[in-house]
């Protein structure tokens, strides 16, 4: 006989408090870090951490593959497969080609990669974008190369050339100078690599212009020297256009003015017309919003201090105060480096500050040293530096200095930054092979230039204090 005040074993009923806590699994040991043995450079035998894997590099974008008969323009005759190797040493024509084939030979070259090329590894290392490739690839129109910033990583010299003196005659060594600076001569053009601080046009009070100066020491035996078929700011850099004859001066002056102007019967002469490109590199506080893009944004001049002095800003929309047409291309070719980005400028049209005033106030991020246009900018970033993130991991990093680099003034990093403005590469129509020494004008090219090529491509390195602050940029690993 069962006692009433017992209960079966099978009809056992646990707590509800019991039940909960019995279902909760152990805590895991906590993981301890991984030790190995390490040996010093005096080899004592250490325990500790292993040694940190590779740091991500910072990539540099290049422009897309264009889709033209000639993607490669300059040469004399169209290539028709266009390895990656080649586009790269194009682009980047001013670099050793040592240098370029080494980051091939490291393999670290990339190209974007479409969806259904992404793989479970590629989305872990958060590279799903990206696939390596090697140097003897195919180019296809639309394909967009990714490599570190360090390939154009160039060498400073500790000897800086200095600028000529505001002389009326420049002496040995200012022709000297001058003449270093020339990258292409022919019969009909001279190109040369403008250093920043050097005036234009020269007036009463300036004598050290480039036009005086070149007048001088680079007329090379004719009676006239060259005159400047368009201008840069003083304080920017880049490359020059020289006409050495009154014909050359005047079609390539059209040129410059509009492509329309230069039009003539000739389709090939037309055809190299229409191929012309300046682009620059410049520096800019802040990032735009778009990676690329088109601005059209008419600029007009207004007068200061009665008329002593003149500003260019955006025209208003309603156009009745004189506005100008003006239209640029930008591209956004790397990360953010202390609050800056690279960003590579193709102006379609030439207006005085165009670039200057596109930047600042279209795309609200002026140029580094551009304190015309961006002073309350910089007054902001110098006060509180923004912080840089990694492209891929989105993780923050600080601003770190290359060791044994001499900061020059004028650098991203001095405290008054020199004008981040270069004009870096140009296309031009050959003239000299439409035009003879003596003036006349062949519309399909003289007979004796055939194998001349139809069009004159140059890119100039960046001056000192851009290259420090591009050196900068490439020694920023997470």
């Amino acid at each position: 006989m069962l006692c009433r005040g017992r209960r079966r074993p099978g009809l056992w009923r646990w707590p509800v408090e019991l039940r909960r806590l019995s279902r909760l699994a152990p805590p895991a040991p906590a993981a301890a870090d991984p030790v190995v043995v390490r040996v010093d450079a005096s080899n004592v035998a250490r325990l500790g951490p292993p040694k940190p894997g590779p740091r991500p590099r910072q990539l540099l974008s290049l422009p897309a593959f264009p889709a033209g008969l000639d993607p490669l323009p300059g040469r004399k005759a169209a290539p028709r497969r266009v390895t990656v190797v080649s586009w790269v040493k194009h682009y980047f024509a001013d670099v050793p080609h040592e240098a370029v084939q080494a980051h091939f030979n490291r393999r670290t070259v990339f190209s974007e990669c479409s969806d259904h090329e992404v793989s479970a590894d590629s989305i872990r290392t958060q590279k799903h974008h990206l696939k390596k490739i090697k140097h003897n690839d195919a180019m296809e129109p639309g394909m967009r190369i990714h490599l570190p910033v360090s390939v154009a990583e160039g060498e400073i010299k500790k000897r800086y050339e200095t600028i000529p003196t505001a002389t009326l005659h420049p002496n040995k060594d200012e022709i000297e100078y001058l003449r270093r600076l020339v990258i292409h001569r022919d019969s009909a053009i001279l190109v040369l690599n403008k250093p920043p601080k050097v005036p234009m046009k020269g007036h009463l009070p300036v004598h050290n212009s480039m036009d005086v100066l070149a007048a001088a020491a680079l007329s090379y035996g004719n009676k006239e020297g060259p005159k400047l078929v368009h201008r840069l700011d003083r304080e920017s850099s880049g490359l020059i256009l020289m006409g050495r004859t009154k014909e050359s001066f005047t079609r390539l002056h059209w040129l410059f003015t509009s492509v329309n102007l230069a039009r003539t019967s000739s389709q090939t002469w037309n055809k190299a017309c229409e191929a012309y490109v300046q682009k620059y590199w410049a520096l800019v506080i802040g990032t735009p919003k778009e990676r690329e893009g088109v601005i059209c944004a008419p600029i007009s001049k207004v007068l200061l201090d009665d008329g002593k002095a003149e500003r260019v800003i955006l025209a208003h929309p309603s156009g009745i105060d004189g506005a100008q047409e003006a239209i640029t291309e930008y591209r956004v070719m790397g990360p953010t480096i202390n609050g800056c980005s690279w960003i590579e400028l193709r102006p379609l049209t030439g207006r005085k500050h165009q670039l200057r005033v596109h930047c600042a106030e279209a795309l609200g991020t002026p140029i580094v040293g551009d304190y015309k246009y961006g002073w309350f900018v910089h007054q902001t970033w110098k006060q509180n530096p923004q912080p840089d993130f990694e492209p891929f991991t989105g993780e923050p990093y600080k601003l770190r200095r290359p060791e044994g680099l001499e900061i020059q003034k004028g650098s991203v990093l001095s405290k008054v930054p020199l004008l981040h403005l270069h004009c870096r590469e140009m296309v031009i129509p050959n003239i000299a092979k439409f035009l003879s020494s003596t003036g006349e004008w062949h519309e399909n090219g003289a007979p004796w230039a055939k194998e001349k090529p139809n069009l004159l491509r140059f890119v100039a390195p960046m001056p000192p204090h851009m290259k420090i602050s591009w050196n900068i940029m490439s020694s920023y690993l997470v």
